[in-house]
């Protein structure tokens, strides 16, 4: 009999945040069916095939970029010092360490689309920009402070990838091109999102 996994273990296994599992459930990314007390339950096997689908096609050169991503959006976020940063000094130290690991969930958004197609990639751009606005509206930031909190960490998962991108030698065009054009659609989509969450909070629709 498949198992059945919530909606926090499927997250778990896919290394991604509950609101892209969301998103994807939504959007028919992931099939998932609902307790009768509303809760969202996902099998097994179609958690299994949903991350399969997004890094098994990866070549080894994918991989060590990602792993080379990971480690270099740490130094990036470091070097930049966030203690300058007039909306990091704002928040308690619990919101600091969130908005550290933020990088993280764009690191996988990004390589994972990096690495294959385009499906599913608005879902999970959605998902992060509401992630992103509830977060900065929970601790009192404006939209604008929010928008620079997501600017502050996207260029350095950017740069990062950039670099990684460099030191794997990748001299193609074509290669480069794509990874310009997918960069800049995740995060746009990412930052419309989130401005247009911030003005569902100031209206009361969200």
């Amino acid at each position: 009999m498949d198992e059945w996994l919530s909606l926090s273990q499927a997250a778990k296994q896919l290394g991604v945040h509950p609101s892209t599992v969301r998103a994807w459930a939504d959007h028919g990314y992931l099939p998932s069916q609902r307790t009768q007390g509303g809760h969202r339950r996902f099998r097994r096997s179609d958690v299994d095939v949903r991350m399969h689908t997004r890094y098994e096609s990866s070549t080894p050169e994918a991989t060590s970029i990602y792993a080379n991503v990971l480690r270099n959006t740490r130094v990036q976020i470091s070097e930049n010092n966030l203690e300058t940063e007039k909306w990091y000094i704002k928040m308690d130290d619990e919101s600091r360490q969130q908005y550290r690991l933020s990088g993280r969930s764009l690191v996988q958004g990004l390589i994972g689309h990096l690495t294959s197609s385009d499906d599913g990639l608005e879902a999970e751009a959605r998902s992060l920009g509401y992630e992103y606005a509830s977060r900065g509206q929970r601790v009192g930031l404006s939209s604008v402070e929010a928008a620079h909190a997501f600017q502050f960490f996207r260029t350095a998962v950017m740069d990062a990838i950039l670099t990684a991108y460099e030191n794997a030698d990748v001299r193609s065009p074509k290669i480069w091109a794509e990874l310009y054009r997918k960069m800049n659609s995740f995060s746009d989509i990412i930052i419309i999102t989130l401005l247009d969450t911030y003005e569902a909070f100031q209206h009361g629709t969200h």
